[in-house]
């Protein structure tokens, strides 16, 4: 898989991307990662990128013509332009998962006070990671990016590592331990010391219910009707 990232602080986007699994999925050439500045698109000697408003109001825009520049640069035929934006579709392990199968991903990192909307028919997405500001896209685009590499073939010596994982069956995930058997007095569940693997996943997922219907009840409803298509679906193979 090929990423650019276009932002005006490439150093911010390299430096986040080229540590722990996402660094050794680039030395391993799962994934390609490029970034490119919309000032590299500039005319005048300061390469300015931003601009007052129009109609008044606080702070800068980033300007139509760099990042539409940038983007024509990068784009082709398999291309998928992303663009960091918080009134875009919420991220979650779903999107993640599309975009993981796509061969090539351009995110537009807005800043600032945000963008000229002239350029939101020149992206195929708008995707935000939640109901809150940040100071640019920067983060959103490195964290998508860490989720879609995480995806990928080939990331982890064991790929089944991401199928049980929060989220996946639409639940959290349940709790897990490690050594110590008894760490300040508190032990280890005894099931999962015992071997017996249909006994661990009945209570994975029992606990997997309750943490979900604790911490995030929202998701039950989704994975009431996940459950059912994935039982369809396996009804529908052995047919």
């Amino acid at each position: 898989m090929k990423i650019d990232v276009i932002t005006a602080f490439e150093e911010m986007v390299e430096q986040t991307l080229s540590h722990s699994i996402v660094g050794r999925a680039r030395q391993a050439g799962i994934i390609k990662l490029g970034t490119l500045s919309p000032r590299r698109f500039t005319t005048d000697k300061h390469q300015t990128i931003d601009d007052r408003p129009y109609g008044g109001g606080p702070g800068m825009l980033l300007k139509a013509e760099p990042l539409y520049q940038a983007i024509q640069q990068l784009r082709k035929k398999t291309s998928f332009v992303i663009l960091t934006s918080p009134r875009g579709q919420t991220f979650d392990q779903t999107l993640a998962k599309k975009l993981a199968k796509k061969r090539h991903l351009i995110f537009v990192c807005g800043h600032y006070e945000g963008i000229d909307a002239r350029i939101y028919p020149h992206v195929d997405l708008e995707v935000s990671l939640g109901n809150f500001i940040l100071t640019g896209g920067e983060l959103a685009a490195c964290a998508m990016i860490d989720a879609i590499t995480r995806l990928q073939k080939g990331t982890f010596k064991k790929q089944d590592v991401t199928v049980s994982e929060s989220f996946e069956e639409g639940l959290l995930e349940a709790p897990q331990y490690t050594r110590p058997e008894v760490w300040r007095g508190v032990k280890v569940p005894q099931v999962l010391l015992n071997g017996n693997h249909k006994e661990i996943a009945a209570w994975k997922h029992e606990q997997a219910l309750k943490l979900t219907k604790k911490l995030r009840p929202d998701l039950l409803q989704t994975a009431s009707q996940q459950v059912m298509k994935v039982a369809k679906e396996k009804k529908i193979r052995r047919k």
